[in-house]
C-alpha cells in the first residue's frame, strides 16, 4: 500500500506567541475526503494555514509529509507547486484585476511553460461546464460584487483550474445558505476521484449530507482527539459538541488571530 498523500505527525504550532495547535496526528490517502470538524476555537483554521505555510503560524514541533516529501520548511508557493491547495474562508474581493487574468496567472504559476491563450480559454470552458458554472462568470472582476456563494464557487473553479492532488477547504460553507452549500457542494463532488484528495474543514454536518467523507476526524483543543466515519458526524449532530467538552475538557479561549481566521 502507497503512502497516504498527507501525513501529519505530531504537529504543534503558535499564534501570536500562544500554543494552538498541541499534537496533531492524522492521516489522508490518496483519493479519499475527510473531513475535519470541531468547536470554535479547537485549531481547525490555524491547522488549514500552516498547511500551506502561512508565515504567520508558528510551527513549534512535528512535521508535514506530502507526497511523502517532508515539506514542513517550504513556503506556500512551493507547497502549491507541489500540488497542495487551500480554499479560503474568506475569499479577498480585489477590485480592477479581472477574473480571467488572475485566474491565468494562477495556472501558469504552477507550469513550467506559460499557458497558450487558446488552450487556457479551453480549459476554463471545460471546468466551467463541469462546475455548472455560467460563462459570464469570468468576464467580473476578483470578487468584486460577489455574494458569499459566488466567492466559494470562485474558489471551486480555481480548485478545478490548478488541479490539485490534495485541496484544502476551510469552512468553505461558513455563512452560506442552503442552496448554495448544496451546489458548491456539488462542484466538489464533480472533482472527486483518484487522483485528489479532500480534506473539509467545517463545524456544521450540512455540507457532509452532500459530500460523504471517507473519515471524519473531531479536533478539539489543538489535537485530533476522534476519528471514525461519516457515523460520527452524525452523532455530533444530535449531541452535539457538549458531549466532546464532557469526554475531552474544555476549549482555551482563542487568540485574535485565531478568531479571524474563522
Amino acid at each position: 500500500m502507497s503512502e497516504p498523500i498527507l501525513v501529519l505527525d505530531n504537529l504543534r504550532a503558535n499564534v501570536e506567541g500562544k500554543e494552538i495547535l498541541k499534537g496533531v496526528s492524522l492521516e489522508v490517502p490518496r483519493g479519499q475526503v475527510h473531513a475535519l470538524m470541531g468547536p470554535n476555537g479547537s485549531g481547525k483554521s490555524t491547522l488549514a494555514n500552516l498547511l500551506m505555510g502561512h508565515p504567520a503560524y508558528e510551527l513549534t514541533g512535528g512535521q508535514i509529509r506530502f507526497k511523502g516529501r517532508d515539506v514542513t520548511g517550504l513556503g506556500p508557493d512551493e507547497r502549491s507547486r507541489l500540488g497542495m491547495f487551500l480554499a479560503f474562508q474568506y475569499p479577498v474581493e480585489i477590485a480592477g484585476v479581472s477574473m480571467m487574468n488572475f485566474l491565468r496567472q494562477a495556472v501558469n504559476a504552477r507550469r513550467s511553460q506559460e499557458i497558450k491563450p487558446r488552450e487556457f480559454l479551453k480549459l476554463v470552458q471545460e471546468k466551467l461546464e463541469m462546475l455548472g458554472m455560467d460563462q459570464s462568470f469570468t468576464k467580473r472582476n476578483l470578487n468584486e460584487g460577489f455574494s458569499g456563494g459566488e466567492k466559494k464557487r470562485n474558489e471551486v473553479l480555481q480548485m478545478a483550474l490548478l488541479q490539485p492532488e490534495l485541496a484544502i477547504l476551510d469552512e468553505t460553507d461558513s455563512g452560506l445558505d442552503i442552496d448554495a452549500v448544496r451546489i458548491v457542494a456539488q462542484a466538489v463532488n464533480a472533482m472527486r476521484g483518484p487522483d485528489i484528495s479532500f480534506l473539509v474543514i467545517t463545524h456544521y454536518m450540512r455540507i457532509l449530507n452532500y459530500l460523504d467523507p471517507d473519515v471524519v476526524h473531531i479536533m478539539f483543543d489543538g489535537r485530533v482527539v476522534k476519528s471514525g466515519g461519516p457515523e460520527l458526524a452524525h452523532e455530533l449532530e444530535e449531541k452535539g459538541y457538549n458531549s466532546i467538552r464532557e469526554q475531552f475538557g474544555e476549549v482555551k479561549e482563542e487568540t485574535t488571530e485565531e478568531a479571524t481566521a474563522r
